[in-house]
């Protein structure tokens, strides 16, 4: 877990502690709602230029890291 706080940060005072982007106020859930709707990466970065490509591939690699991890 600590490989995501790293790129997610969960903080009262930024949009109530709903998890964003680390340095940003762009929640993860946005992107995967993208993702469920049929955008992709490219539209999600393009409408929240404040999070950068490096930061989502990150992100998804840790959450797969995390998914196929045997339990």
């Amino acid at each position: 877990m600590d490989a995501l706080n790293q790129l997610i940060e969960t903080r009262k005072d930024i949009l109530g502690g709903t998890p964003v982007f680390k340095g940003t106020r762009v929640p993860v859930s946005t992107f995967i709602e993208y993702l469920e709707t049929g955008h992709g990466m490219n539209d999600f970065l393009e409408d929240f230029p404040t999070v950068s490509r490096q930061q989502v591939i990150q992100v998804l690699e840790r959450f797969k890291e995390q998914l196929l991890q045997p339990q």
